[in-house]
C-alpha cells in the first residue's frame, strides 16, 4: 500500500474521531457568548477602520503577553474573567482569524466599542459593529457551527450558553450628553431613557429569538463618576457630574423593571440584572477600603483627572495600575474588573437580580 493511501486512511479515521468527539465537549463545556461595547470588547475593533481602538501601548501593558489586544484594559477584561471563573477558555473576537474549528464551541465575542442601543450612537466613531450587525453574525456563527456538530447540536449548545450584554452607556455620553446632540435637543432625559429601554427590550427579544436563554445584562455604572466626566464637567473636588449620575438613576431601574417584564412574558428567568452602578459605586466611594488610592484620576490619560482625551503612548502613565480604580477616562482597571466579577458571581440581590452567576451555575447543572 502506497503512503499516500496510509495517510488518507489516517486523516479520514482522525477527522471521524474529532466530529465524534467534537458533540461530546459542547454538552461538557458551556459556551460563553458576549455583545456589548468597550468594556466587553475584546478586540473586534482592530479589525475595522474606526477610531474606537485599543490597539496601541500602553493599552495591554499588564495583559499576559505584555501587549495591546484591542482591550480597553490594562489587562484582563470583563469576559475574560468571567471566563476565568467560569473555568472556561476566554472567547475570541468573532472577527479573529483565530476563532475556528473547535474554538468555535467555546462561544464568541461579538461586543464592538463605541456602539449603543440606538444606532446613532457612535456615529464618530465610523465603522463600528452596531447591535444588529452583533445579531447578524451571531446568525453567522451558528451556521459555522452547524456545519461542524449539525443543527441541533448547535442548537443545544446556543441554548445552553452563557451571554452577556453590556449596552447602554455610550447612549448618554457619546450620544445625549455628546457636543451639539440632537437627541438633547429633541427630548428631555426622562423621555430619551424610556426610547432606550424601550429599543433594548426589542434587542433582547431578538436575543431570545435567536437561541439565549441565560442572559447577563448588564446596567450602567455612575456614569457621572468616570475621570472623563469629572474633567469635562469642570470637577473642582472630584464630585461627580449630577446630571449624568441623574441619567444612571433613571435608566438603571426601568432596565430592572423591563428585564422582569421580560421574564413575566417568557415564564422564565431567561435575564439577569447585573446591578453595575452599585458595583462601581462600593470602590468609586470608598476606594482605600479595596486598595485603591485614587477613584478619581485615570491611570492613562491627560490633563485633569487624566480624563481629557484618550489613552495613548503620549499619556501620563501611572507606574502602579493596581493603586487605581480606572485606568483610561472612562474604564476599569483589570483589579477594579475582579471586583465586579466577584459581585457577578456571588453578590446579594442588591448586585445581582434574580440571582447571582454562581447560583446560575449550579441551577443550569442539574438540567
Amino acid at each position: 500500500m502506497s503512503t499516500f493511501h496510509v495517510t488518507s486512511i489516517f486523516l479520514s479515521a482522525a477527522l471521524c474521531l474529532t466530529l465524534i468527539l467534537m458533540p461530546q465537549q459542547t454538552n461538557a463545556a458551556r459556551a460563553f457568548f458576549v455583545f456589548g461595547d468597550s468594556l466587553v470588547d475584546s478586540g473586534n475593533n482592530n479589525y475595522l477602520v474606526t477610531t474606537a481602538r485599543a490597539d496601541s501601548p500602553p493599552y495591554g501593558i499588564d495583559y499576559p503577553t505584555g501587549r495591546p489586544t484591542g482591550r480597553f484594559s490594562n489587562g484582563l477584561n470583563l469576559p475574560d474573567i468571567i471566563s476565568e471563573q467560569i473555568g472556561s477558555e476566554p472567547t475570541l473576537p468573532i472577527l479573529s482569524p483565530e476563532l475556528t474549528g473547535e474554538k468555535l464551541l467555546i462561544g464568541a465575542n461579538f461586543a464592538s466599542a463605541g456602539i449603543g442601543i440606538l444606532n446613532d450612537t457612535g456615529v464618530q466613531f465610523l465603522n463600528i459593529l452596531r447591535i444588529g450587525r452583533q445579531f447578524e453574525l451571531f446568525q453567522e456563527y451558528q451556521e459555522r457551527v452547524s456545519e461542524i456538530i449539525g443543527s441541533e447540536k448547535t442548537q443545544q449548545l446556543v441554548n445552553g450558553a452563557l451571554v452577556l450584554m453590556t449596552l447602554g452607556g455610550n447612549d448618554f455620553v457619546n450620544n445625549y450628553f455628546f457636543p451639539f446632540s440632537s437627541r438633547r435637543r429633541q427630548s428631555s432625559l426622562e423621555e430619551f431613557s424610556q426610547l432606550l429601554i424601550s429599543e433594548y427590550k426589542k434587542i433582547l427579544a431578538r436575543l431570545y429569538e435567536l437561541g439565549a436563554r441565560r442572559v447577563m445584562v448588564t446596567g450602567t455604572g455612575p456614569l457621572g463618576c468616570v475621570p472623563a466626566e469629572l474633567a469635562s464637567s469642570g470637577s473642582v473636588n472630584g464630585e461627580c457630574a449630577p446630571e449624568a449620575q441623574q441619567a444612571a438613576a433613571i435608566f438603571n431601574p426601568l432596565l430592572v423593571q423591563m428585564l422582569q417584564g421580560l421574564n413575566s412574558e417568557i415564564g422564565s428567568d431567561v435575564f439577569i440584572g447585573a446591578n453595575a452602578f452599585n458595583m462601581n459605586a462600593d470602590f468609586i466611594n470608598n476606594p482605600q477600603r479595596f486598595g485603591f488610592v485614587t477613584s478619581k484620576v485615570a491611570c492613562c490619560g491627560q490633563g485633569a483627572y487624566n480624563g481629557r482625551g484618550i489613552c495613548t503612548p503620549l499619556s501620563s502613565l501611572c507606574p502602579d495600575r493596581n493603586a487605581y480604580a480606572f485606568w483610561d477616562p472612562f474604564h476599569p482597571t483589570e483589579k477594579a474588573t475582579r471586583l465586579i466579577v466577584q459581585q457577578i458571581m456571588t453578590g446579594s440581590a442588591e448586585y445581582m437580580n434574580p440571582m447571582n452567576l454562581s447560583t446560575i451555575m449550579a441551577l443550569d447543572s442539574r438540567i
